[in-house]
């Protein structure tokens, strides 16, 4: 079995492309992001701020001089910030793609 990040054979299968069973190639990329914008949907507003918070306290946990982790705690302040304010319909989803692609 071969597991590839593009038809074409190059990679080693960490994306979300791959090749399975009979050599087709299926992508799982918004199947994830659909279900992540579902389950915000679908949450309280508590359950979401701890999402959040619960997020937010595992990138505290990581090195200080991270980028990564300073970039990720931007964002979810930003995400805090915009769920503080009453939103246009548009800015509900906009909010809810945010979150998704968070994959809190």
């Amino acid at each position: 079995m071969n597991f590839t990040d593009s038809a074409e054979g190059k990679g080693k299968g960490k994306g979300p492309l791959r090749y399975v069973c009979g050599g087709s190639v299926t992508d799982h990329t918004m199947d994830n992001k659909l279900s992540y914008g579902d389950k915000w949907r679908q949450m309280a507003y508590d359950e979401k701020k701890a999402a959040v918070d619960e997020e937010m306290k595992r990138m505290n946990r990581l090195p200080a001089n991270s980028s990564y982790a300073a970039h990720r705690l931007r964002v979810l302040n930003k995400v805090l910030q915009l769920m503080s304010i009453q939103r246009t319909v548009s800015q509900e989803e906009e909010l809810e793609l945010l979150f998704a692609s968070l994959s809190l």
